[in-house]
């Protein structure tokens, strides 16, 4: 079963995402602190927050018309803020593999079916 993020009306195949990610150097490290106050809009599952460990890296995708987005390691960011870790290592997709990876958002739109 493949793994989902959900962001409003965007979503991204997770297990898609972490493929293209494997192996590959992070882009640098970024801060958790300035991502904090998207996790009220996230479901983050309180029990996993302990549970994550931090040296993995983070997943970012390019929103087209916006800039980067986490779509992989939010429980990694609630644990990060919750421990005062001040930094976490991020791989950022090329724009080519984040439509690859996106299920629905912007132009790609959910698949209807009508009965």
């Amino acid at each position: 079963m493949n793994e989902a993020f959900h962001f409003l009306a965007w979503s991204w195949n997770v297990t898609a995402a972490k493929s293209y990610a494997t192996g590959r150097k992070p882009i640098g490290r970024l801060a958790p602190e300035v991502w904090r106050g998207y996790l009220s809009a996230i479901l983050i599952e309180d029990a996993r927050i302990e549970a994550v460990g931090l040296s993995l890296p983070l997943i970012a995708v390019p929103i087209p018309n916006a800039g980067p987005f986490i779509i992989d390691g939010w429980h990694r960011i609630a644990r990060a803020l919750r421990n005062g870790v001040p930094k976490l290592q991020v791989v950022l997709l090329t724009a080519e593999e984040e439509y690859t990876c996106r299920i629905h958002g912007y132009d790609k739109v959910p698949a209807v079916r009508i009965r």
